[in-house]
């Protein structure tokens, strides 16, 4: 005990010596029942570049004075998906490189057991095998492209979790998709989700004095103009185009794509 302890006053007086001269790199992810492995240069003024390694705020007892070491998460008492942070400080002249920082980073893992909709919108999905709490975005098909339409934080645990979200329909048929992206810009999808809807669809007109889409029942809506600029994005049941500019538009609405002129 009083040897760990005089270890740890070695650090602090180490840290408190080098002054502005100690820089931090900190890292930061989940747990994932893996070890950091470290390259440690050497300083350009003496001995190696880390000088002391913490995780979650504890100093670690690694032996870092070589030219590579293992953080050893294994030996923290920690459980799969806890957040970790780990910051080792080192000196100001070079920085560490840890080897497999995507062992700490979440990764788009999931399985999807099943996934359905209801008339009304509702979107119900049950996973498994999660790889740390990454969003689970929603999107939707509609206008030639896919829309994010809401976030869902994932639970992030290996377990099985059911998520639900509530979806605005438009007329006809609905595609919904369920996407994750990780480290890397890694990318997970999961199958097309249809919904049959039976909404009417909307129909528009241009107010006679050129200062108002006019739909027949609330809708989504973009305005984009020749140049593929959006001018107006909303729900509603009018659109204000009063300050639109003359010229000719394009407007995205329940499920199509129309053009008209000001």
């Amino acid at each position: 005990m009083k040897q760990f302890i005089f270890i740890i006053l070695i650090c602090y007086l180490n840290l408190y010596s080098w002054g502005d001269e100690v820089k931090k790199l900190v890292i930061d992810g989940v747990y994932q029942q893996k070890n950091l492995y470290v390259q440690n240069y050497y300083s350009g003024s003496v001995g190696f570049c880390a000088i002391e390694v913490k995780v979650n705020g504890n100093i670690t007892t690694d032996e870092i004075n070589s030219s590579a070491f293992e953080i050893d998460l294994s030996s923290l008492n920690l459980n799969y998906g806890d957040k970790i942070l780990v910051e080792i400080y080192h000196k100001k002249d070079c920085t560490p490189k840890i080897l497999n920082i995507e062992d700490v980073r979440p990764m788009p893992t999931f399985v999807i057991l099943s996934a359905k909709g209801s008339s009304d919108g509702l979107i119900t999905w049950i996973t498994e095998d999660e790889n740390g709490a990454l969003p689970y975005i929603i999107e939707q098909f509609k206008w030639n492209k896919w829309l994010p339409v809401g976030e869902i934080i994932g639970k992030g645990t290996p377990e099985r979790h059911t998520y639900t979200f509530k979806a605005f329909l438009t007329s006809g048929e609905n595609k919904f998709r369920i996407k994750q992206v990780g480290f890397n810009n890694t990318v997970r999808y999961s199958n097309d989700i249809l919904i049959q809807s039976t909404k009417i669809k909307p129909t528009f007109t241009i107010s006679r004095d050129k200062k108002e889409v006019q739909f027949s029942n609330e809708t989504m809506f973009e305005i984009y103009d020749i140049y593929g600029n959006i001018i107006k994005r909303g729900f509603g049941i009018n659109v204000d185009i009063n300050n639109v500019e003359k010229g000719t538009y394009y407007l995205c609405y329940d499920r199509d794509v129309a053009e008209f002129k000001k």
